[in-house]
């Protein structure tokens, strides 16, 4: 890998996102040239990588944007994306989906016209419709995806369709498709209000609410990737994956939220007590991802246990401004 991307410009878009950061701290370990992309402000990219990257702050939704930022790259990431709770994406379809696809829209099509050599698309479980099986690559246009992430993931399958379309008809090679499970991890949106899951709950267990009362009755099933394990993924995915074949990114192993939520609660110095409200929505059931081709394809497999990742989230933020952020 190290060969790889030794002394390859490499941009990431959405370099200052709970992915973004992760991936470029990898990309400086293994000697590449990093510029990133983002609406944050320089202060707070320098914040978080010094001065070792490029950084430019600029808006993806306008195309002649995205023209200046990848001419010259030999490799894109596109981590740009909006995430959002359950809540979120029942109430802010139009918030989701036009940004969303202004910014994949133009970021791909700025690379094709910029002759890009690698291009990776960062997809979601959310594209997929709803399924009680660890959901394999090629089932996702069985059916829509769920209602509550029927817009995000109708916008993620937009943007693999854009990606083969400049495949079948100008054999541009470049994109790469990889569909994360649920990601979490340090720097990570921790805003109860718009957060997921996760991060969700940690602010609000040690902000000292207690009882903690959750969305759904605890049942609903899903897939958890630690953030640096999902990094790894994106990298052996944009040196080794096939053009425009999508690769599942997650752990392949289902945890259900009240787990999930009893794993946190243990974890932060508040210890609360758990409520559920069932008159709330759960998203789907079951969301597991199959890592067959992954595996077959990458050699990748995650190796950060739910337990371990969450202890390993939970002490990032005890010590970060989110921390003083929520306590007030």
């Amino acid at each position: 890998m190290k060969k790889f991307y030794k002394r390859k410009k490499v941009l990431v878009a959405g370099g200052t996102g709970m992915i973004g950061v992760c991936l470029v701290n990898k990309l400086l370990e293994l000697g590449s040239n990093v510029t990133i992309a983002s609406l944050e402000s320089r202060k707070y990219a320098n914040k978080l990588f010094s001065k070792k990257v490029k950084f430019i702050q600029t808006d993806l939704t306008d195309f002649d944007n995205c023209l200046k930022v990848t001419k010259d790259q030999e490799l894109v990431f596109n981590l740009v994306g909006i995430k959002g709770s359950v809540g979120i994406g029942l109430t802010k379809t139009a918030s989701f989906l036009v940004p969303m696809l202004r910014f994949q829209t133009n970021l791909m099509d700025s690379a094709f016209k910029n002759n890009i050599k690698g291009f990776l698309f960062v997809s979601s479980i959310c594209a997929y419709p709803e399924s009680n099986k660890p959901k394999t690559e090629n089932s996702v246009w069985d059916g829509q995806p769920k209602q509550n992430d029927r817009i995000p993931g109708l916008a993620k399958r937009i943007g693999e369709v854009q990606a083969e379309s400049y495949l079948l008809e100008y054999n541009w090679q470049a994109p790469k498709i990889v569909r994360p499970s649920n990601v979490y991890g340090p720097y990570d949106n921790f805003n109860p209000k718009t957060a997921q899951v996760i991060p969700a709950l940690i602010a609000r267990m040690v902000s000292g609410e207690n009882p903690i009362r959750i969305w759904g009755d605890g049942s609903a099933i899903r897939d958890f990737i630690f953030v640096t394990d999902v990094v790894s993924g994106m990298l052996l995915a944009q040196e080794l994956a096939p053009p425009c074949v999508p690769i599942n990114l997650g752990a392949g192993i289902g945890v259900t939220i009240k787990k999930t939520a009893q794993i946190i609660a243990n974890t932060v110095p508040t210890k609360p007590k758990l409520e559920w409200d069932i008159n709330k929505p759960s998203g789907d059931p079951v969301r597991i991802l199959s890592m067959k081709r992954a595996e077959n394809l990458l050699g990748f497999k995650a190796k950060t246990s739910l337990s371990d990742g969450i202890n390993k989230t939970v002490e990032w933020y005890l010590k970060s401004d989110w921390y003083e952020k929520n306590r007030n």
